[in-house]
C-alpha cells in the first residue's frame, strides 16, 4: 500500500473529489476537485466562504504516484467554481450567473460514449431548492472539455448532480443523480438516460422512496456487473444515523430492489453527516467499495465483495490518522498494473485539507 499527495497547498482547502470524478486510461489518471480559502477556525469545513472556490484538475502519468494540478480546462459559467455554491457567500455563486451568456446549452452533436479517450463530468449550482445541473464531455482524456451542456430539469424541486454514470453502448448512457425532495430539500436519488449520444435525455426511475423530514438518500455510486445487473450505493441519513445503502436492478435501471444497508456509521455526534462511497469492478469479478469514515479515528476505508455486492468482507483501512471527520468523498480507478487508486480529501492534525491517494492491491 502506498500513500501519495495529489494536491496540498498552505492556505488552501481542497475537497470533495466525488463531486467531480476520476478517470483512468492505463497509467494516465485524471481527478477533479475544488479548492477554497482555508480558515483554521472554519469549524467542520474549514474554509472561508467570502473567497471564491476554484475548480481544479490533476493528472498522473505514472499510475497515481505523482500528480500535476492545473485549472479546470473547460468553460464554466461566469468563470465561477463548479458544484460548490454551498461553500461561497452571495456574489460568488454559480447560480447567480447560470442564466447568463455562458449558460449551459443543449448538446447538438451526438458523441460515441465508447470512444477510447472519452470522459463525462456532471456539475451543479448548489443544493438549495431549484438548484440546476449540467454536464461536460471530453474526447481527449480530459485535456479539454466541451460544454457546459444543459439537462432538462428532470425534477422541478431541483437536481444536484455529482459525476456518476454507466456507459451502456455507443449512444446509450445512464446517469445517476440526486433530486431535491417535494419540500425542496435534498435529496432522493434517480436515474436518467440518453439513447442518442446525448441529444435527448429522459427520466428513467426513482431509486428508493422519498424519506420524510431531514432524512435523505443522496450521492449515488453505480456499477454494472458482468451479469448485466446494476448496483447503486447511496449515502443515506436517518435522523443522526448515517448509512451506505445498496440497491440492485436487473432491468437496466428501470426498477430496483433494496435498500440493503452495507455500512452503518456509529452515531457518535450529530454532525457526522455521512459520506458517499464509490464502487469498482475488479478484473477477477470482485467488487471494491471505498468510502470515508467520519467516525473516530477518521479513516478512508474499503471492503470487497465476491458476489456482486450481496455480501461484503472485512473493512480494510486504506488511510489512518485523520485530524477530524472532515474527509472522504472518494473515487477509485484501476491503473495499468491492476492496482486500485483511491483518491479523497483528507486532513492531518486539523491542518489545511489536502487531496490524497492510496494505491493498493485488493
Amino acid at each position: 500500500m502506498q500513500q501519495a499527495t495529489v494536491y496540498s497547498e498552505i492556505g488552501r482547502f481542497a475537497g470533495w473529489p466525488a463531486n467531480y470524478g476520476m478517470w483512468a486510461w492505463g497509467n494516465e489518471l485524471v481527478l477533479g476537485f475544488i479548492t477554497c480559502h482555508y480558515e483554521r477556525d472554519g469549524k467542520f469545513h474549514a474554509r472561508n466562504k467570502n473567497h471564491p472556490a476554484l475548480t481544479k484538475q490533476a493528472r498522473s502519468m505514472d499510475g497515481g504516484l505523482t500528480w500535476r494540478t492545473d485549472a479546470f480546462p473547460g468553460q464554466t459559467p461566469g468563470g465561477r467554481g463548479l458544484s460548490a455554491d454551498e461553500h461561497m457567500n452571495a456574489g460568488l455563486r454559480l447560480a447567480e450567473v447560470i442564466e447568463g451568456p455562458d449558460a449551459p446549452k443543449q448538446q447538438m452533436t451526438p458523441v460515441d460514449f465508447t470512444a477510447p479517450d472519452f470522459a463525462f463530468m456532471a456539475a451543479r449550482t448548489g443544493l438549495v431548492p431549484g438548484c440546476k445541473s449540467f454536464y461536460y464531455l471530453s474526447d481527449d482524456r480530459a485535456k479539454t472539455w466541451s460544454g457546459p451542456y444543459s439537462w432538462p430539469q428532470f425534477v422541478w424541486a431541483g437536481v444536484a448532480a455529482r459525476t456518476d454514470y454507466i456507459v451502456m453502448g455507443p449512444a446509450h448512457m445512464i446517469v445517476f443523480l440526486t433530486a431535491n425532495k417535494f419540500d425542496g430539500e435534498e435529496g432522493r436519488v434517480f436515474s436518467a438516460e440518453t439513447k442518442d449520444g446525448g441529444i435527448t435525455w429522459n427520466f428513467l426511475s426513482w431509486i428508493g422512496e422519498e424519506l420524510p423530514g431531514e432524512d435523505h438518500g443522496i450521492m449515488p455510486a453505480s456499477l454494472r456487473l458482468p451479469n448485466g445487473e446494476i448496483i447503486v450505493v447511496t449515502r443515506a441519513g436517518h435522523g443522526h444515523n448515517y448509512t451506505l445503502e445498496l440497491y440492485r436492478s436487473a432491468d437496466d435501471a428501470r426498477t430496483w430492489d433494496g435498500p440493503k444497508v452495507v455500512v452503518a456509521f456509529k452515531d457518535e455526534h450529530a454532525n457526522h453527516l455521512g459520506n458517499p462511497a464509490t464502487l469498482s469492478l475488479l478484473a477477477d469479478g470482485r467488487v471494491a467499495m471505498t468510502w470515508g469514515n467520519r467516525d473516530a479515528p477518521y479513516t478512508i476505508d474499503a471492503s470487497l465483495s465476491n458476489d456482486g455486492g450481496k455480501t461484503w468482507g472485512p473493512v480494510r483501512q486504506l488511510r489512518e490518522g485523520g485530524g477530524n471527520h472532515d474527509l472522504g468523498y472518494p473515487r477509485t480507478v484501476t491503473n495499468a498494473k491492476g492496482d486500485l487508486v483511491t483518491a479523497y480529501y483528507f486532513n492531518e492534525k486539523l491542518r489545511e485539507r489536502l487531496i490524497g491517494v492510496t494505491i493498493w492491491v485488493p
